[in-house]
């Protein structure tokens, strides 16, 4: 993949996914809260890994997810996240490049291990996740591949990585790369944990940075702190080029200073887990976008990625999302993408 073909490079919390199904007891005994993102450390992540049910281990992270996607839909991707060179670090290397994605982060040889999530998923659909960063935690601007970003149409930054300073300065430079070489920046902002704990920072860099803005309804009301989605709307529109907030069933919204899109999601006869929604709908959404589609056509993309997600088990697509995009929005639509 030569650098310049790049469609999209993804920075974030290189993570092997832990997933597995539980029920309400299992989530009161262990003292968590439905559907929500907890940060833990390895002390506590060797205790509950020890009370979980056998589950599926795989690379997993937000961006990771998204970067994935955008390959399985035949765009070209590259990836950065720091892992250990420890067993779990040897599984998340080969699992993302076998997935058609650049990936060339050097393996840290020492300090914490690589990075864990543990996926709790109730019958409801609702997943109750539990991370440890492990090495995620020293990921910094000397992490970053300048060429890579001058090179790709856009940078996607994921909101679970913006903790530690040094990250900070990460996506700082990533962003500051990118513009020079004239090129986009999209955020994820990941979870309303994410918010909460970085809104002013989050607002500053959406308004600065930023030109692609993901989020879902609640975290978009909690980085404008209103409980009117109308007002996020309103709010948000100006702050970026462009904002796509996804709804669950009610689809999604893309907005801009010019229009606003609402689209409906994507059919799906049961929906199983939610793990991944919308770093597919992301993925969708981006590869459309760096394919030159308009926005309506990304975001259908994008419920359709985020549709096979919640069909199944897990934060992979099982079934090729190329083929199922070229089904659902037809030949036509689809040609030369």
């Amino acid at each position: 993949m030569a650098d310049h073909s790049t469609h999209v490079a993804g920075i974030g919390n290189a993570i092997v996914d832990v997933l597995v199904h539980a029920d309400d007891l299992l989530l009161h005994k262990l003292g968590l809260a439905k559907g929500v993102m907890t940060l833990i450390d390895a002390d506590q992540a060797e205790t509950i890994y020890a009370q979980l049910p056998p589950g599926i281990e795989c690379s997993g992270g937000s961006a990771a997810n998204t970067i994935v996607g955008i390959a399985g839909l035949g765009g070209r991707a590259a990836y950065m996240g720091k892992v250990r060179d420890d067993q779990l670090g040897q599984v998340f290397r080969h699992d993302i490049r076998s997935s058609g994605v650049r990936f060339d982060t050097p393996a840290a040889t020492g300090g914490p291990s690589t990075a864990r999530c543990f996926v709790l998923v109730t019958p409801d659909a609702q997943r109750t996740m539990l991370t440890y960063l492990g090495a995620c935690v020293d990921f910094g601007p000397d992490d970053i591949d300048g060429t890579v970003i001058g090179n790709a149409a856009v940078t996607y930054l994921e909101g679970y990585l913006y903790d530690p300073p040094a990250a900070k300065q990460a996506f700082q430079q990533a962003a500051a790369i990118a513009h020079d070489a004239g090129k986009m920046v999209s955020l994820s902002l990941s979870d309303p944990f994410c918010v909460d704990r970085h809104r002013d920072a989050f607002l500053d860099l959406v308004s600065g940075h930023v030109d692609i803005l993901f989020a879902n309804e609640a975290e978009l009301c909690s980085l404008y702190r209103t409980e009117s989605f109308d007002d996020a709307i309103r709010n948000v529109r100006g702050h970026c080029k462009v904002a796509a907030v996804t709804r669950g069933a009610l689809g999604s919204v893309v907005a801009t200073d010019e229009d606003v899109h609402v689209v409906g999601a994507d059919t799906v006869a049961q929906v199983v887990d939610t793990t991944g929604a919308g770093d597919l709908y992301a993925a969708g959404f981006l590869f459309g976008f760096t394919q030159g589609r308009d926005l309506p056509i990304c975001a259908m993309l994008g419920g359709i990625a985020a549709g096979e997600i919640i069909s199944h088990f897990g934060a992979r697509p099982e079934h090729p999302l190329r083929e199922l995009a070229r089904a659902k929005l037809g030949a036509n639509t689809f040609e030369n993408m």
